[in-house]
């Protein structure tokens, strides 16, 4: 076994047991890449091919315009979770949006040609796959709930209240495109808050 890849097999562990024959298959598929900070990985039009988890690093999900100050930042990836442009991996047709990481970033990867390898030759396959669904749907989900249902400066105290430390790493004129507000209004919100 991948000493090197024990948390990935422990995050799943958390839901199910994965027998070694299984981590020993899927674990040889998994392909480390490592970004520095600010390196756009996925472009828009580009087809996914990979879904990955992270090590170390933040990932911005975003939706590009012809000027930077119009981008449309709709979620971030942090340590410890899948990230995928996973409706372009899903589909294997281009993506809509890019993602970018926001800092030294460390992901370990699986291509969509191997998963389904895994799909078919393990008993765990399915289940990884589910993980990796339900994870992205449920940040999708959440952030369109909290669009709907809270305030912008209710999504900024969301953002920060599981990983305070972030609010160093990420900029915050990604902050504020993300909860739906000006640059501005976000410095009012934070002047309030403080």
């Amino acid at each position: 076994m991948a000493e090197g890849l024990q948390f990935i097999r422990d995050y799943i562990e958390e839901i199910a047991h994965i027998s070694d024959v299984d981590w020993d298959i899927f674990s040889s598929k998994l392909l480390k890449r490592e970004f520095k900070k600010k390196t756009t990985f996925l472009r828009e039009g580009a087809i996914e091919n990979y879904i990955s988890f992270v090590k170390k690093g933040v990932i911005r999900f975003y939706i590009p315009k012809e000027f930077k100050e119009n981008e449309v930042t709709f979620g971030f990836c942090f340590k410890n979770q899948f990230v995928s442009a996973y409706d372009s991996f899903l589909t294997q047709k281009s993506s809509l949006y890019e993602l970018e990481t926001l800092d030294d970033t460390t992901l370990y990867s699986i291509s969509y040609a191997d998963l389904q390898e895994v799909y078919q030759t393990t008993q765990i396959g399915n289940l990884i796959g589910r993980l990796t669904a339900e994870r992205l749907f449920y940040i999708k989900s959440k952030r369109e709930q909290s669009l709907l249902s809270e305030t912008p400066e209710q999504r900024y105290l969301n953002l920060f209240k599981e990983r305070p430390e972030l609010i160093n790493v990420i900029p915050l004129k990604y902050v504020s495109s993300y909860i739906g507000v000006t640059p501005q209004a976000l410095s009012r919100i934070r002047k309030r808050i403080t």
